[in-house]
């Protein structure tokens, strides 16, 4: 029952995070997207303190947005403050990392190969990381450095490159990207908390006193602009983050954290096309060289046959009783019908090996999790062996080639 529970709860977190995150990033997009295409109004306009405006048509109506430069004539008697969609993806975000990896299933987090990590070892090395991390990266958005925007964002990216080498050397693959994704989704929310709010309310607070919004308003302005800016180029990266713990294939790799600093890299180039694009700046050889990176990537970290999986002529054949065995002694306590583990209600993914029928067929998910990218047993926990790794794998090239 306990399994279950827990599964429901997740699945709860999941669902709300999930929502939570396409509407703080749909806001991000559109909000980009509004900026980009404010074009100078008519001079009426201007001598009312518009910056900038844009007409559109949407659901049978067509809007007339207009930005001011600082603040309106009168304020508004309603005003809607975009907030809660960054805090609630963060908070159903934590909750999440909580009940998966630091109360669930210990093997998504801890990998003995790597680090014998206790929980609360692991734990603290991941909030540490977390707060780390924020505190960096308010320190450079409010240094000199922040006005030279590649720079600026080569060293940042740098950093997180540091984060996820150093997250990988400790943690399993797939904890290890999670709080990766856990790093940049909390810079994002501080930059929200810290940078945008802040200034938002220094504004209106300015404005509710009948004062003219002063240099320091205008510079609170300024950087929030630019922290929203960040935090656009750092929507597709979080986002893929998020639905990586389905690809064992690239966060199993021996050089994950490489395969993940590559793909932060592509994506934000690829978002670069789509806001220049928004200026009316038309580069398709951004999305071009995007391409070919990715699959220059995909080449890369294909995985190379295992020579402890081929069936040699004079090697001796891998008998059933002995493929059996292997998977009893290291699958099935999670993968069957009804999963012994105290973390699974069901067989993950759907995956049941209680026999050699199931084994054959889920054979490719079985070689690509346990001969070619040792991902499983989560975390080793079973300590299988090398020597069992290629027998289960000649075992399969035996019967399911």
């Amino acid at each position: 029952m306990h399994a279950y529970l827990a599964e429901w709860l997740s699945l709860i977190i999941r669902w709300f995070h999930v929502i939570a995150g396409v509407a703080w990033i749909g806001a991000s997009f559109y909000f980009i997207w509004l900026d980009n295409h404010l074009r100078e109004p008519p001079q009426w306009k201007k001598d009312k303190g518009i910056k900038g405006d844009l007409w559109a048509i949407h659901g049978g109506g067509i809007y007339e947005v207009a930005k001011y430069q600082l603040a309106p004539e009168k304020m508004p008697g309603e005003l809607h403050w975009f907030k809660w969609e960054a805090y609630s993806t963060f908070i159903s975000g934590m909750a999440l990392l909580f009940a998966v990896y630091y109360v669930g299933n210990p093997g998504y987090l801890i990998d003995t190969s790597k680090a014998a990590l206790s929980a609360g070892g692991a734990i603290a090395i991941g909030l540490g990381t977390l707060a780390v991390v924020m505190l960096v990266y308010e320190a450079l958005i409010r240094s000199p450095l922040a006005r030279h925007g590649l720079a600026f964002g080569a060293v940042l990216y740098g950093l997180l490159v540091l984060v996820a080498w150093g997250l990988f050397e400790v943690f399993a693959g797939r904890g290890a990207y999670i709080h990766v994704g856990a790093v940049v989704g909390t810079i994002m929310v501080a930059n929200v908390f810290l940078g945008i709010m802040p200034a938002q309310r220094a504004l209106v607070d300015a404005i509710e006193k009948g004062q003219e919004p002063g240099a320091r308003v205008a510079q609170l302005a300024a950087r929030a602009k630019l922290r929203s800016v960040h935090n656009n180029y750092m929507t597709l990266p979080v986002i893929f983050i998020m639905i990586s713990n389905h690809y064992p294939m690239l966060y199993s790799h021996a050089h994950g954290w490489a395969i993940l600093a590559a793909i932060g890299f592509i994506t934000a180039f690829a978002r670069h096309f789509f806001n220049l694009r928004h200026h009316g700046v038309t580069r398709p050889s951004i999305l071009i060289i995007s391409a070919l990176l990715t699959l220059a990537l995909i080449w890369a970290v294909a995985p190379a046959p295992r020579t402890g999986g081929e069936v040699r002529a004079d090697s001796p054949a891998v008998t059933d009783a002995a493929a059996t065995t292997i998977v009893r002694n290291h699958c099935v306590a999670c993968h069957a019908a009804s999963p012994e583990h105290p973390a699974f209600q069901a067989a993950p993914a759907g995956i049941a090996l209680d026999d050699l029928a199931g084994l054959l067929q889920h054979g490719a998910n079985v070689r690509q999790a346990a001969v070619d990218t040792h991902y499983m047993p989560l975390g080793n926990m079973t300590g299988m062996t090398e020597q069992e790794r290629a027998q289960l794998g000649q075992w399969l090239n035996q019967n399911a080639p």
